[in-house]
């Protein structure tokens, strides 16, 4: 009767145990699947890929190639055409010779016109600012004062012209002297302070108003201001109203 009983109650245990674990995995198993129903339903971001064209070739001139004479001499071609390997440490005033090479898209012969991307160029050791005011051009002002004491300098961009071969930077600041002029003529300005300088004509071409007026109504401060009037026009001390300078 006890052996019965006892195997009765190892039986019920068995069964919880077996229930319990039927029951864990009903509900890990709605788990896992209530996950994957979530990922199905939403996948979550998405990532898109963007496809990049590559880029054409450039088939564009460059625009140094305009300056550059085709088959021309290498020697002679402009600066902007060719590539040196300068020496900054040469005497200066001195001869000099670089070794130099054609940059792409430069077509040059040598002196058997045969074509050539290599060659020497002979020179004169000097920096681009250094040069004489011949072989460089330079910005021009309208808003300085030639006539004035002292004579008054203007900050101008010179560059050195295509066929000049120097050191450093082809474009430079300088200070020059104000050389502008508004097309009057010394000639005529002193003409007419000679016969007209009694009414003011010499002024007033000079576009000096006031002055003229002032002549004008005084008669030429009765002779002397004309005479004061012609020697300093014919100095050029009296120029034209705007500050240029006489033709």
């Amino acid at each position: 009767m006890a052996g019965g009983v006892r195997r009765l109650r190892g039986l019920c245990a068995l069964c919880r145990v077996v229930l319990f674990l039927s029951q864990f995995c009903i509900l890990s198993g709605g788990e896992q699947s209530q996950a994957l129903a979530q990922s199905i339903k939403d996948p979550g971001p998405t990532r898109t890929f963007t496809v990049v064209p590559r880029a054409a070739e450039s088939t564009e001139i460059p625009p140094y190639v305009m300056k550059c004479p085709s088959n021309g001499l290498c020697s002679r071609l402009p600066a902007d055409c060719i590539d040196c390997t300068t020496n900054f440490s040469c005497i200066y005033g001195k001869p000099v010779t670089f070794d130099c090479a054609v940059k792409p898209s430069v077509t040059c012969v040598d002196q058997d016109f045969k074509s050539q991307k290599n060659f020497i160029i002979n020179m004169t050791c000097r920096f681009c600012w250094q040069l004489p005011e011949t072989d460089y051009e330079c910005t021009n002002s309208t808003s300085c004062m030639t006539v004035s004491c002292p004579r008054q300098r203007y900050p101008a961009n010179c560059t050195v012209r295509d066929h000049v071969h120097c050191l450093g930077n082809r474009t430079f600041p300088k200070m020059l002297y104000c050389n502008w002029t508004g097309g009057y003529k010394w000639s005529t300005a002193l003409a007419l302070s000679i016969t007209l300088g009694g009414f003011g004509a010499d002024r007033f071409y000079l576009g000096q108003w006031r002055e003229g007026l002032g002549k004008l109504f005084s008669f030429g401060g009765l002779g002397i201001w004309t005479l004061i009037d012609v020697l300093l026009i014919g100095v050029g001390y009296v120029g034209p109203a705007d500050g240029s300078l006489y033709i």
